[in-house]
C-alpha cells in the first residue's frame, strides 16, 4: 500500500521477481508508469490471426461476438473498479457500454504491476485507493490503441483513408461509402496489424462515458442474482473444507494436540499442524467446525500478549512522555512558542483497536499438483500472495497460479505481508499431502478475534494561540504500534518512523510555522494492519477536533479559521468552501435545541474531502441527520461510484465513531461477532448524504478511502457546537464525556 516510498519493492520478498518476459515483449506489452504504449497483441510474432480470432491484448480483448472485455489487474471488492476501469477503456475505444465486460487478470508482473506501488511494476496489488489512478493512462492508451487498430483494419478492408473513418457506440463507419462494421467483425483482421507506436488520446471535453452519471455497474447483475463467484462458491472435485484452531492469545504457539475426539466426529477427514495452528479438515464445513470444537491443544504462551487493553492504554500514556520518541515532523520551534502563547490548549485522544469486519470472511481454495499450486481467492496482494503461497507449499512463486475472484469487502484486511489466509490454505494442502483440494474458511468469530486490527493509538496535542487568535505552536505526541516494523515493509520506514502511523498530521495539512510531531512505538504481540484510510483514520480526528477547539478559543468561525490556514492548500480551501456552502453553514442552528453542525477536512491518497455533519443529541444518543460531502478527486471517472464510495466511507467511519472497538481482557479478545463488535445499522445512517464533486481536468485520484477520515471529527465538532461537550475518545461515549465535563 505504501510501496511508493521504496526504491525497489522487489527487494522486500525473496523470490519476488518479474514474469519471464523478454525486454522486447515487455516493451511491446506494457508500460512503465503510464508512459508509452500499453497494448500489444499476444499472438506469437509473425503469426496470422485465424478467422474469428479475437483482438487479444494484455488489457483489452475484443471477441467475434462483439464483446469488449477489460482485463482488470485489481480485485473488485465492492469499490467499483470493475466499472471504473472498463469505463476508461470504453471511452477511448468509443465502445458502447452494453458491449463491455470485465475479468480478473492473472497474477503476472510486471505486466499487471501496480505502478503506484512501484514504477517497475514489480508488485501486483490493490490498495491505497490507487486502482483507477495508476491505471488511468495505461487503460486510456489501451483503448485508444485498440481503436486505432480497428480503424486501420477497416481502412484496409474497405480501401479507404483511415482519416475518413469514424467510430461511435461500437460501430466503425465510413460515411461516404456507407460501409459499417462492428468491433467483432473487424477484430481478427485488426489482430494481424502492427501495434501503433503513437496514438492520440481524447481531450477530456470529448469524454462520453468517463464522467457519465448513473453508469450501470458491470457487476450489479451478477451480484443481484447470486451469480457472482466468491471463494466460498468454488467447488472442485473431491474438495474438502478446513478450519484452523489458532492460539487463544496473540503470540501463542502449539506445543502439542490431541485429535482423538476430533477424528471421531463424522465427516472429519484429517487433522494437521501448520505454522499458525492446527487445521481440521472435513467433508463439509459443519464436520470441520464440530471437529475443531472437539480438538484439544496445548499452547506455549510464554511470548503471548497477556495484557488487557485498559492496561495497554495506560502504558501508552506513560510512553508518550518518555524521551525515546522519534521525530516525525518538525518546523520552527513549537516548544519556545508554546511558552509565549497567549492561550494554550491541551488535549488527549484515545483510539481503540478496530477489526476490518468485511461481509465476506476470509476464504481461499488451494489445489496442489506436481510442480503447481493453484489458489482461488479474493486476492488483494497477488504478487505477495504468490510468494507466501510458494513458501508454504515448497514451490517457487512462478509455480503458483492465483485466480483472483471478487471479494466481499476487504478494507485492507486481505493485504498483509504474511498473506495469512493464503499461506494457511497452502500450508494445509501441503500438510495433507495434496491428496485433495482444500477450501479454508475463517468464521466470523475467527476474523473478529484473529487480529490484523487497526492499531490502538494515543495522541497528546498541545497547541498555542497568539493574542490575535493565530496558531503559534502545534505539538503532537503519537503512541501506536507500527504496521510496518517487523515485516518486510520495515524497509520503507525512514529515520525510524512508520509513515502509516503519522500520515495526515496538521503540519502536512495546514500552513503552520511551528510544528513538532513525535511518534513512540510500543511493543505488542497483537497483529496490526492498515485499516480503511490507515493513519488518516485517527490523525484526522485529533487534528480536526483540535483545530475546531482552537477556532472556538480564538472566537472565530471554524470555516474561516481553517481557510486562513489554507493559503498554500487551494484544493483544501475549495472543498471546504463548497461543503460549507451546500450545507448552509451561514445559517446556524438555534442554541439549546440539541442540534449542531460540525465540519472537517482531510487530504488522503491524493484526494481532498470536506464534510459537514448535522446532528441531534437527545440524552446520551447522537443521531447524525445529514452529511454534506465535497470531494476533489481529479477527473470523475464514474460519478456514481464516487458518490457510493463517499457514502460508504461515511458509513464505515460512523460505525467506528459510534460503536467500533476491540478490547482484550488478560490477552483474550472480548468480542467474537457482530452482537459484540457492533457495526452501524441501516437505521443509524444519516437520512441525507449529499456528495458534491469538484469539476477537474486533473488525473483521477483515489476515492475508496478518503471519504472516511472527516466524518468522525465533523460529528464530534457538531456535538460540541450543540452541547459544549468535547468528544476526544473513540468510540463516542456521550455519558462518560458528560460526566468528565462536570
Amino acid at each position: 500500500m505504501y510501496f511508493r516510498h521504496l526504491k525497489d519493492p522487489s527487494s522486500l520478498w525473496p523470490g519476488l521477481s518479474a514474469s519471464e518476459l523478454t525486454r522486447r515483449q515487455f516493451l511491446k506489452l506494457t508500460t512503465i508508469a503510464g508512459a508509452g504504449l500499453t497494448l500489444g497483441t499476444m499472438l506469437p510474432e509473425g503469426a496470422s490471426a485465424a478467422a474469428g480470432a479475437p483482438l487479444a491484448t494484455p488489457f483489452v480483448r475484443i471477441d467475434p461476438d462483439n464483446t469488449v472485455t477489460v482485463v482488470s489487474k485489481h480485485v473488485e471488492a465492492g469499490q467499483g473498479v470493475w466499472t471504473g476501469l472498463p469505463a476508461i477503456v470504453a471511452d477511448e475505444l468509443d465502445a458502447s457500454w452494453d458491449q463491455m465486460r470485465v475479468e480478473s487478470a492473472p497474477a503476472k508482473v510486471p505486466l499487471y504491476g501496480n505502478f503506484a506501488f512501484d514504477p517497475k511494476g514489480s508488485v501486483q496489488g490493490t490498495g491505497g485507493s490507487t486502482a483507477v489512478a495508476n491505471s488511468w493512462m495505461q487503460l486510456r492508451q489501451a483503448g485508444a490503441t485498440a481503436r486505432a487498430m480497428l480503424v486501420q483494419a477497416a481502412a484496409a478492408q474497405w480501401k479507404v483513408p483511415a482519416g475518413d473513418i469514424t467510430v461511435s457506440e461500437g460501430v466503425v463507419a465510413h460515411a461516404a461509402s456507407g460501409k459499417k462494421a462492428t468491433f467483432g467483425e473487424l477484430a481478427s483482421r485488426a489482430a494481424t496489424l502492427p501495434v501503433p507506436t503513437d496514438v492520440k488520446l481524447k481531450d477530456p471535453s470529448q469524454f462520453k462515458i468517463i464522467g457519465r452519471d448513473k453508469l450501470p455497474r458491470l457487476d450489479s447483475h451478477a451480484k443481484s442474482f447470486g451469480k457472482q463467484q466468491f471463494a466460498i462458491d468454488v467447488m472442485l472435485p473431491g474438495m474438502m473444507t478446513a478450519v484452523v484452531m489458532r492460539p487463544p492469545r496473540f503470540g501463542g504457539k502449539v506445543v502439542s494436540f490431541d485429535a482423538t475426539k476430533t477424528k471421531a466426529v463424522p465427516g472429519v477427514v484429517d487433522v494437521v499442524q501448520i505454522p499458525r495452528g492446527v487445521a481440521v479438515i472435513g467433508r463439509d464445513m459443519w464436520a470441520a467446525k464440530k471437529g475443531r470444537e472437539a480438538l484439544q491443544v496445548t499452547w506455549d504462551e510464554s511470548a503471548a500478549e497477556t495484557r488487557g487493553t485498559d492496561q495497554i492504554m495506560t502504558e501508552y500514556k506513560q510512553l508518550a512522555g518518555r524521551p525515546e520518541a522519534v521525530t516525525a515532523a518538525k518546523a520552527g520551534d513549537a516548544d519556545a512558542n508554546l511558552k509565549s502563547a497567549a492561550h494554550t490548549l491541551d488535549a488527549e485522544f484515545e483510539f481503540p483497536y478496530l477489526a476490518h469486519a468485511p461481509m465476506e470472511p476470509l476464504t481461499a481454495v488451494c489445489q496442489l499438483s506436481p510442480g503447481k499450486c493453484e489458489i482461488w481467492a479474493g486476492c488483494q496482494f497477488q504478487t505477495i500472495d504468490q510468494v507466501n503461497a510458494a513458501a508454504a507449499s515448497g514451490l517457487k512463486p512462478d509455480q503458483v497460479v492465483i485466480n483472483t475472484l471478487a471479494a466481499g469487502g476487504t478494507f485492507g484486511r486481505r493485504a498483509n505481508a504474511e498473506s495469512d489466509y493464503i499461506a494457511e490454505v497452502a500450508s494445509i494442502a501441503k500438510a495433507s499431502g495434496g491428496k485433495y483440494p482444500v477450501r479454508l474458511i475463517w468464521t466470523r468469530e475467527d476474523d473478529v478475534t484473529g487480529g490484523r486490527y487497526r492499531p490502538m493509538n494515543y495522541h497528546h496535542i498541545t497547541a498555542g494561540l497568539s493574542k490575535d487568535g493565530k496558531i503559534v505552536a502545534y505539538k503532537q505526541r503519537v503512541v501506536g504500534q507500527s504496521i510496518m516494523a517487523g515485516t518486510p515493509f520495515a524497509a520503507m520506514m525512514k529515520d525510524g518512523v512508520d509513515p502509516t502511523a503519522v500520515e495526515g498530521h496538521a503540519g502536512e495539512q495546514y500552513d503552520l510555522d511551528n510544528v513538532h510531531v513525535t511518534w513512540s512505538q510500543p511493543k505488542s504481540a497483537v497483529p496490526v494492519l492498515w485499516w480503511r484510510s490507515v493513519g488518516h483514520s485517527h490523525m484526522s480526528f485529533s487534528k480536526e477536533v483540535v483545530i475546531d477547539e482552537l477556532a472556538e478559543a480564538a472566537g472565530k468561525d471554524p470555516v474561516a479559521f481553517r481557510l486562513a490556514l489554507l493559503e498554500k492548500h487551494p484544493k483544501h480551501a475549495g472543498v471546504l468552501k463548497l461543503a460549507a456552502e451546500k450545507a448552509g453553514w451561514d445559517k446556524p442552528f438555534p442554541k439549546g435545541k440539541g442540534r449542531g453542525r460540525g465540519i472537517a477536512v482531510q487530504e488522503s491518497f491524493g484526494t481532498v474531502v470536506a464534510q459537514v455533519a448535522e446532528i441531534t443529541v437527545k440524552g446520551d444518543t447522537i443521531t447524525v441527520d445529514r452529511v454534506v460531502c465535497a470531494v476533489d478527486c481529479g477527473i470523475a471517472v464514474n460519478p456514481d461510484v464516487i458518490r457510493a464510495q463517499m457514502q460508504s466511507g461515511i458509513g464505515y467511519g460512523l460505525s467506528a465513531a459510534l460503536h467500533g472497538k476491540i478490547t482484550m481482557t488478560d490477552g483474550h479478545v472480548d468480542q467474537t461477532n457482530f452482537h459484540q463488535y457492533t457495526v452501524l445499522r441501516i437505521n443509524e445512517m444519516p437520512r441525507v448524504i449529499e456528495v458534491y464533486t469538484v469539476p477537474s481536468t486533473n488525473p483521477p485520484t483515489g476515492v475508496g478511502e478518503p471519504g472516511l477520515p472527516p466524518i468522525a471529527p465533523a460529528v464530534a465538532n457538531a456535538v460540541r457546537a450543540a452541547t459544549g461537550i468535547k468528544l476526544r475518545k473513540l468510540p463516542f461515549d456521550l455519558a462518560a464525556a458528560r460526566t468528565a465535563k462536570a
